[in-house]
């Protein structure tokens, strides 16, 4: 990717936060809704699930923004 695609994804994706948060929101409010009503496996599921969005989404903005880092001191 050059940096121009670099620096749009970076923008693409800070502006796809707000999306990301409130689709995890949801997530762990059904699953706090799930565990109050007597359920056990779909609140672990529903709660691993949010995470494992949560850590792809920040794991993929950190190496965009590492990677845009290190091409600007390259120049």
């Amino acid at each position: 990717m050059t940096l121009e695609e670099l620096v749009s994804e970076e923008q693409k994706m800070k502006s796809q936060k707000i999306t990301t948060a409130v689709f995890i929101g949801v997530l762990f409010g059904i699953a706090v809704y799930s565990a109050t009503h007597k359920g056990f496996i779909l609140p672990v599921v529903l709660l691993v699930f949010a995470f494992m969005i949560g850590s792809r989404y920040s794991q993929n903005l950190k190496n965009i923004q590492a990677e845009i880092s290190r091409r600007n001191t390259l120049q």
